[in-house]
């Protein structure tokens, strides 16, 4: 910073109130972390904006004094993104959590970045409708437009970047810009949407999202179907969805995990490789995908098939995967979590899946291997003592091992959590001479990089 924090803050407070500026120590700890292993750092300043104009004014002041601006919604990253390692200012968009407007004739809903998924989907419900992506944690629409997050249902509905229509977003320089409209589609200009949309904070703030909503289905029915091998496993997924089946959720959880879900869940699970499936549709239609399905699964030797249609017992069979992130953690304490995030092509499925796991058995460490693996989406959960420099080399070599494998058959480093600062040694290999395409982007935008410097992209740093 080139300035004093004391300078700063009396800026701020021009025209902002003094509850909305805080150089408090526990505060500033809370904004200097997220979920992830990542080397904690903390802001020197956080700020709660209440509307737009007060973001834009907050980074006119940024611009003009080169101080590092990085956005923040709940800290539910998992790759270091809202981690201020340049210091500066976070902005907290908590105060910013208001449902605008519900467009249930058009399928639209327009929301402030603060508002969280469930707090959405809760309104929705009103109108008989809801917001289709589903990354586990309760994170803010604005934190998951900032990854383009996806989860459980994108092998069906698709991931966030399909669901913006419209952003508000305020530049480095503070200008309000719009980038999309309320039309269905558009042959008109860039896509800016889809520039926005998972640039992770690094080339505006987030302060109004219009998005994309779906009539909640006529029913709704859950399995969980065990198998001999992961082999099996995926094979079975890919079947399914070559045979055009519309399913709703298909995930991978392996025989590791499952048992770390017993534990944690209380369920009393086969613990072989397991599918978590979930269909949704008009009745007549969901019984033909539902034999359609079970009937492929038995054909890959699923073992055992258990379906749910109650709605309790349904919402626990999810909330036992959806919980198995917690259930590593607290099953291991004192160790961080190292979650792996590759996406592959179908094909390449099975293959990288058991490549992760014997590489996983490899190195000796407490970890799992899961996924979305309806769009080819796995992940491989490590548990690492962090003080124990030995264990974080071979959780590293690991993680290496995963991406280098993903890319060398044309996959991607990272499938939903995004780059941040632990995939950001990846982008050369992965996007080549289009790098430089994003770094001049990244410019254009943001000359003095301020905006959550040195995420996805390196540029010369603030100060130098």
């Amino acid at each position: 910073m080139n300035v004093s924090t004391e300078q700063v803050v009396e800026t701020l407070k021009d025209f902002l109130d003094e509850s909305q500026v805080s150089v408090n120590q526990t505060i500033r700890e809370l904004h200097g972390k997220d979920e992830s292993y990542h080397d904690v750092s903390l802001p020197d300043i956080v700020v709660f904006p209440k509307t737009a104009e007060e973001v834009s004014s907050i980074m006119k002041i940024a611009n003009r004094l080169q101080v590092a601006v990085v956005p923040f919604g709940r800290g539910s990253s998992l790759e270091g993104h809202v981690i201020p390692y340049d210091n500066g200012i976070t902005i907290n968009f908590s105060l910013m959590d208001k449902i605008l407007e519900v467009r249930e004739n058009d399928l639209l809903v327009k929301v402030q970045p603060g508002v969280t998924r469930t707090q959405l989907n809760k309104e929705l419900k009103k109108y008989g409708l809801f917001f289709s992506v589903d990354p586990g944690a309760d994170a803010t629409l604005g934190g998951m437009a900032a990854t383009n997050a996806s989860g459980t249902t994108t092998v069906k509905y698709g991931v966030m970047r399909d669901q913006v229509r419209d952003l508000e977003v305020v530049l480095a320089d503070g200008t309000i810009i719009h980038t999309g409209n309320l039309a269905a589609k558009s042959a008109s200009g860039y896509h800016l949407n889809g520039l926005f949309v998972g640039s992770e904070g690094t080339l505006g703030c987030f302060t109004e999202l219009t998005l994309k909503v779906y009539g909640i289905p006529e029913f709704t029915t859950a399995a969980r179907a065990v198998f001999p091998t992961v082999k099996n496993a995926v094979e079975a997924v890919t079947s399914i969805l070559q045979a055009g089946i519309p399913i709703a959720r298909v995930e991978l959880v392996d025989e590791s995990s499952i048992r770390q879900v017993n534990r944690f869940s209380e369920t009393n699970y086969a613990e072989k490789p397991t599918l978590f499936l979930e269909f949704d549709g008009n009745e007549a239609g969901l019984q033909q995908d539902v034999e359609f399905s079970k009937e492929i699964m038995e054909d890959h030797g699923c073992e055992e098939i258990q379906f749910e249609t109650d709605n309790t017992a349904r919402t626990k069979l999810w909330d036992a995967r959806h919980n198995l992130a917690y259930a590593y953690i607290h099953g291991n304490v004192g160790k961080k979590m190292m979650v792996t995030d590759v996406c592959v092509p179908i094909s390449e499925l099975a293959d990288a899946v058991i490549y992760a796991r014997t590489e996983l058995d490899a190195i000796g460490l407490i970890g799992g291997v899961l996924g979305h693996v309806g769009d080819g989406n796995f992940h491989a959960l490590v548990m690492i003592d962090m003080n124990n420099s030995e264990e974080v080399a071979r959780a590293d070599a690991f993680n290496e091992k995963i991406v280098r494998y993903a890319l060398e058959r044309d996959g991607t480093c990272t499938g939903e959590h995004g780059v941040g600062i632990g995939k950001q040694k990846y982008q050369a290999a992965e996007h080549g001479a289009a790098l430089q395409v994003m770094e001049k982007i990244k410019v254009a935008l943001d000359p003095n990089n301020i905006l959550n410097p040195n995420k996805i992209v390196k540029i010369e740093s603030l100060g130098e």
